[in-house]
């Protein structure tokens, strides 16, 4: 049996600071990693497109909008907000947020508001 290298190792939590970094083994309020996650944010080109995907969902349809450059506390807060506006439900993964259903006139009005230039994409 061949020796496996645990990626994990380390300390996950402490009674003193609470939860750590598996990474960078520091307090989670004092990462490393996710504060140069959040600084370097890819701006992209500007623009936050929309689109309804329904790959891996059987069928259901969400509302993906991708390329909106924000750390990633605001958006969550941005995620909520929408979700709220659209009555659904949905998910923050990595920098997309996914709204269950097709709710794509409904985000591009609001996003527009917030003063982001926004493009419909896909079909």
């Amino acid at each position: 049996m061949k020796n496996r290298k645990n990626t994990t190792s380390g300390l996950l939590y402490s009674t003193e600071f609470g939860r750590m970094c598996p990474h960078c083994s520091q307090p989670s309020q004092k990462c490393i990693c996710i504060q140069k996650k959040q600084q370097a944010i890819d701006k992209g080109d500007g623009i936050v497109r929309v689109s309804r995907e329904t790959k891996g969902r059987k069928g259901k349809g969400v509302t993906c909008i991708t390329g909106i450059p924000l750390p990633l506390d605001s958006l969550k807060r941005l995620s909520t907000q929408l979700k709220q506006k659209c009555g659904s439900g949905g998910t923050l993964k990595n920098t997309t947020i996914e709204i269950q259903g097709d709710q794509r006139d409904i985000v591009m009005e609001e996003l527009i508001k917030l003063g982001f230039k926004v493009k419909r994409s896909g079909g």
